[in-house]
């Protein structure tokens, strides 16, 4: 490889990954209880994410059927009215198979495993959670698509 070509794969890459440090990323956000959804999406949006919110699994697939192609995250509740966090994961990933998720809950992982709430490739956190951690798992999980833009 000549030092023009290796010059030019450089700009390349560091445009793509600049133009994806630089856009806001979207943020599915399901959660049943009012209060907490409005407190993680004022953190998430304070953070510089596009957050999206849903109430419970019904409504998170009507605003993917409309928005999905530009939701990088879903952060759910495991449980949830009607279909719970896992099984929502796994329709929505149906349509996008580049999803990330993580699930949140106030039970013990112990218990959510158990009872098979979360599976392979599914990032849970527990509720009560900090600001910090919160967004340290955000961060942690979207920068996945880094790692693979940075190759």
């Amino acid at each position: 490889m000549n030092d023009a070509q290796l010059a030019s794969d450089t700009n390349s890459a560091l445009a793509t990954l600049s133009e994806h440090l630089c856009s806001p990323q979207t943020i599915l956000l399901v959660e049943d209880e009012a209060f907490v959804r409005e407190m993680v999406a004022e953190i998430l949006e304070g953070a510089g994410y596009r957050v999206l919110k849903a109430r419970n699994a019904a409504e998170a697939n009507d605003v993917f059927q409309r928005f999905g192609k530009i939701v990088q995250l879903l952060l759910t509740d495991v449980i949830l009215p009607g279909q719970n966090g896992r099984e929502l994961a796994k329709d929505l990933r149906q349509i996008n198979s580049a999803l990330r998720v993580i699930c949140i809950s106030g039970y013990s992982l112990n218990l959510i495993t158990q009872k098979r709430l979360v599976e392979d490739g599914i990032f849970f956190l527990p509720k009560p959670f900090s600001c910090e951690s919160l967004l340290r798992k955000v961060r942690h999980v979207l920068a996945k698509d880094l790692e693979e833009l940075a190759i």
